[in-house]
């Protein structure tokens, strides 16, 4: 099915709704950011362990996306997505009310669970829907709404601070994906007809995850952008202590940074929106992996060298902005050639890059908010890696083709 020529309304409504759906993890993650410092007061926590509450967060978004993926290739789309709200609804408010860190950090886990659902149930919907071009301006346009969430959260977060604690972060939280929930029942129709489901038997989602991975056009597309997601999630999890407490921005400093950089994520992605086709979307990608690898040394050399906080923003702009390139020619690539799998595909693609994310969290953890070095030596080197594995495996497969 491919609504290319869909009524601008509808295509609209589906770009709305489903960006709503992937925002669930810069939400989740970001509005809270402006708040770590002051949690970590109040809960009596160690930065580094506090931090561990984003860990259960993407460690829970992978186990999310890996089971309901595929779920949703044998169910359709609608019941799991329902399903994951719900939970994501209910979590939100155990996370308002968690009296200790550890209480926090396995509501945390379930809050991710169900907000898998809405990650990976989008990106597979944009399959069923679209294909070719056509599918990765549409991943573009998402880009327009997912930017919107790291602009808006963490400043809505710092808000959020100057009225109530943190815990009210979590209410919002909990609005939030209550109202989508009540969307996704009324406005979003099921985008995979019966005949094309997948029985759900362990043992074919398990051959279908082996063939993924052996295929090297997939792999080297899903590492290319889960290394870039780990360089991302080591400046997400690392800013807010290196930005406030070494550099000495308050929370709504801060928060105005984070924003701007989630406006770089959104104008680079809407300029890929608009010159892909006149350029293909592996010469795209190769420019984002290339711009993300400068950015992350740039950022390096800025922290060793401690210059000031200038001379650091202007490549973490650059490395983080060029995500815009990045990350719809990656998932456009690497679900291309699997229509017929498209929940399963995207789970992996999922789950490699939070998992990949997850192990960058605790490594800036080990610098425990006194420098930027850890932060910035984890996100060059992630950078790199992925420019390494998108030109080692897809080189390879082309060759072999």
């Amino acid at each position: 099915m491919d609504p290319s020529g869909a009524e601008k309304p509808k295509t609209a409504r589906y770009a709305l709704i489903l960006g709503g759906l992937s925002a669930f993890g810069p939400l989740s993650i970001d509005m809270y950011l402006p708040a770590l410092p002051t949690m970590s007061k109040d809960l009596h926590s160690a930065d580094s362990t506090l931090q561990l509450t984003l860990t259960a967060f993407i460690i829970g978004l992978a186990i999310g996306q890996l089971v309901l993926g595929p779920l949703s290739d044998a169910l359709g789309r609608r019941r799991p997505l329902l399903f994951g709200l719900a939970l994501y609804a209910v979590a939100s408010v155990l996370c308002a009310l968690s009296p200790t860190t550890e209480l926090l950090i396995a509501a945390r886990g379930l809050q991710a669970v169900g907000a898998a659902a809405g990650i990976v149930i989008a990106r597979a919907t944009v399959r069923d829907l679209f294909s070719g071009t056509a599918m990765t301006k549409f991943f573009s346009m998402l880009m327009l709404v997912n930017g919107l969430a790291p602009i808006l959260a963490p400043i809505i977060g710092g808000q959020i601070l100057t009225l109530t604690s943190w815990r009210g972060v979590f209410v919002v939280l909990t609005v939030f994906g209550a109202l989508l929930l009540a969307v996704v029942a009324v406005a979003l129709p099921e985008p995979l007809p019966a005949h094309l489901r997948r029985p759900a038997r362990l043992g074919a989602t398990l051959r279908t995850y082996a063939g993924l991975l052996a295929d090297r056009k997939f792999l080297g597309y899903a590492l290319a952008s889960g290394l870039m997601f780990a360089g991302l999630f080591a400046y997400i999890s690392g800013s807010s202590f290196v930005l406030q407490d070494v550099y000495g921005l308050s929370p709504q400093q801060y928060s105005l940074v984070f924003g701007a950089n989630g406006l770089g994520i959104v104008l680079v992605g809407q300029l890929n929106g608009r010159i892909v086709g006149r350029f293909p979307e592996r010469a795209l990608l190769t420019t984002g992996l290339l711009v993300s690898a400068a950015g992350g040394l740039g950022v390096l050399l800025a922290a060793i060298g401690h210059f000031p906080l200038a001379v650091l923003l202007i490549p973490l702009l650059l490395m983080v902005s060029s995500i815009g390139l990045v990350m719809p020619n990656s998932n456009s690539l690497a679900l291309a050639e699997h229509a017929h799998n498209a929940g399963a595909a995207s789970a992996l693609l999922g789950v490699l890059q939070f998992v990949v994310g997850g192990i960058a969290t605790p490594l800036v953890g080990l610098g425990n908010g006194h420098s930027a070095v850890p932060m910035a030596t984890v996100m060059a080197g992630f950078g790199v890696a992925a420019l390494i594995a998108f030109a080692t495996l897809t080189r390879g497969a082309r060759q072999a083709a």
